[in-house]
């Protein structure tokens, strides 16, 4: 009897020692099961993703963007968080909570606009379906015949393509979801460019203009034939029915209001977006309210800079003689980009005081390309997958030279660049410890408040001595914190377009140019223009507890280090692995 109790009590003590031991293994194996599962699943349902990470199985394919393949995608995306409810937090490692949090709340996102029909707006104020196409010769990796194939048979699927979208825009513009129509000025003008000029010079051709010598000569002529085949006779013509779509059916007939609220369950669409961009659930009129203050704050610091160079004129006059002055100016595109350059490669000498890991991928600097210049932003980063043969590109707009001035071009520069987007990116690619879905997706807070906290960090590094281009570090400052009060004021509060220019132009030495491109944008992107102020006040109020806390023992190469250790992330993620930071170095104090 007594041994009996006792070899029960032992088989007790040994379930509870193993028990949760064996559970939490257990939880493990089917968490990274279901990582791997869905990110097979993603990697199928698109090629172009998959290609990027060196699958070349449907290298020919183009994604199926159809309302059948949609739906599909919502069902396969519950499927998926149905089970990842299965699996029993609480027992999960620390890391992989974070793994499981970030994981939900993809899939929660994802699921979100599928049901609210996202893809039946499947364009911005200045990019898109139609222009993903056109980065195809860029993006495809060219190295054998096989490539070439694969290329032109994904070229040979455009029309069909571009007839997918098409019946998903009709869908939209029957339920009054759509762009609205002041965005939509002149946004035809890109597609007409990729149907206009002579076969020769379109960019779906440049690919063949130069064959590598392992391909013979006549297989080089074949392929030359068939590439003059497709994009004529099935490329050009998709954009230029493309082209008569909008200008015939979708601009008359799209809406003319300007918010997300006038959309079907506009308000909730809304506040999802937020949800989704900013990683928070912050009201419309809270968000407002953090950027008049920031707004505020922003405009006595410019006033001061006017007022140490004794500058005859009102605030309005200043930036007048800004935008007027041609001393603020390059003369050429090539000017405009050595400057770039050179700023950015400054800014990699100063790197090694700032971190300790440093990322192995190059990056260069490139004009934005012609065909979507007119329409396009200051400047954007391009990211490229690691074992690429093309690196990272900080793409800088030479269009309208006379819009682009020098004065903001370092604040530009070190946030597309380094430290800024190029840095945190080509970094997350190296993290192997990390789940595919972290390593290679983006988190818009982490992402653009990072690259807006380095615009200040320049000031560390011992950029902006000259007071104007300071003050272009505040323009820039101004215009995300005038995002929140524009974003909001649209897209909640039933602001006019012009009212959201005239915030930016009285409080901004922006040009005139990039501020209606930027509203336009903000328009048509709803949310997306929060999360860089947000993302980038988070980031000082940790930058400041770590400094106060710390003291004397706070070291910035620790901290920078410890904010981009864990890739893109939630705010409220980075605010818990800060705090393990700080507390860590604490205790290191302490042992001392």
């Amino acid at each position: 009897m007594k041994n009996s109790a006792l070899c029960h009590l032992v088989l007790i003590s040994l379930f509870i020692l193993i028990g949760p031991a064996q559970a939490v293994g257990s939880g493990v194996v089917q968490l990274q099961q279901l990582f791997d599962k869905e990110w097979q699943a993603r990697m199928a349902r698109f090629p172009e993703l998959a290609q990027s990470m060196g699958d070349l199985s449907k290298s020919d394919q183009l994604t199926d963007v159809s309302e059948a393949a949609q739906i599909n995608w919502l069902n396969t995306t519950q499927k998926f968080l149905k089970q990842l409810g299965k699996i029993d937090f609480q027992l999960l490692s620390e890391d992989n909570k974070i793994n499981y949090q970030i994981f939900k709340q993809q899939l929660e996102n994802r699921k979100a606009d599928l049901e609210f029909k996202d893809y039946q707006i499947p364009f911005l104020a200045d990019s898109g379906f139609h222009t993903s196409i056109a980065r195809l010769p860029v993006e495809t990796e060219f190295s054998h015949l096989a490539d070439y194939h694969s290329y032109l048979a994904r070229l040979e699927k455009v029309p069909e393509f571009f007839k997918q979208n098409i019946h998903n825009m009709n869908a939209g513009l029957a339920r009054h979801f759509s762009m609205p129509a002041v965005v939509m000025q002149g946004f035809t003008e890109v597609i007409h460019q990729q149907a206009s000029g002579s076969l020769q010079d379109s960019a779906f051709y440049k690919p063949f203009k130069q064959l590598p010598d392992s391909i013979s000569r006549k297989q080089q002529a074949l392929l030359r034939q068939k590439a003059t085949d497709v994009i004529s006779t099935k490329v050009i013509p998709a954009y230029r029915e493309l082209a008569s779509y909008f200008e015939s059916i979708y601009i008359p007939t799209t809406k003319r209001s300007l918010g997300a609220q006038d959309f079907p369950n506009g308000k909730a669409y809304y506040q999802h977006k937020i949800n989704q961009y900013t990683t928070g659930d912050l009201s419309p009129q809270v968000i407002h309210q953090i950027g008049l203050d920031e707004v505020k704050r922003i405009r006595v610091e410019m006033e001061e800079i006017i007022s140490s160079l004794n500058f005859k004129g009102s605030f309005k006059d200043f930036l007048k003689f800004l935008r007027q002055s041609p001393q603020f100016y390059a003369k050429t595109p090539e000017q405009l980009l050595k400057e770039a350059a050179y700023i950015a490669k400054k800014m990699d000498g100063q790197l090694p005081l700032f971190f300790s890991k440093l990322p192995r991928q190059p990056y260069t600097v490139e004009p934005v390309p012609e065909s979507i210049a007119p329409k396009y932003t200051t400047g954007r980063y391009v990211s490229a997958p690691l074992a690429s043969t093309r690196p990272g590109t900080y793409w800088v707009n030479t269009y309208a030279l006379d819009k682009r001035p020098l004065y903001v071009l370092e604040s530009l520069t070190l946030h597309e660049a380094v430290p800024g987007h190029h840095l945190q990116g080509a970094l997350n690619q190296e993290l192997e410890n990390l789940p595919n879905f972290r390593r290679f997706s983006y988190i818009s807070a982490f992402g653009e408040g990072w690259a807006l906290y380095c615009e200040k960090l320049g000031i560390e590094a011992g950029f902006y001595q000259d007071p104007y281009s300071n003050f272009g570090r505040l323009s820039y400052e101004m215009w995300r914190a005038a995002r929140l009060v524009i974003d909001t004021g649209i897209h909640a509060f039933g602001w006019s377009r012009e009212r959201a220019i005239a915030l930016l132009e009285e409080n901004s030495a922006l040009s005139k140019h990039n501020i209606r491109t930027e509203v336009d944008r903000y328009i048509s992107w709803p949310g997306q223009a929060l999360s860089y102020k947000l993302g980038e006040l988070k980031i000082i109020q940790l930058r400041q507890m770590a400094e106060e806390t710390l003291g004397e023992q706070f070291d910035i190469r620790q901290f920078h280090d410890a904010v981009l250790e864990n890739g893109s992330i939630p705010l409220d993620i980075l605010e818990q692995k800060m705090k393990g930071f700080i507390q860590q170095q604490l205790d290191k104090v302490n042992e001392e």
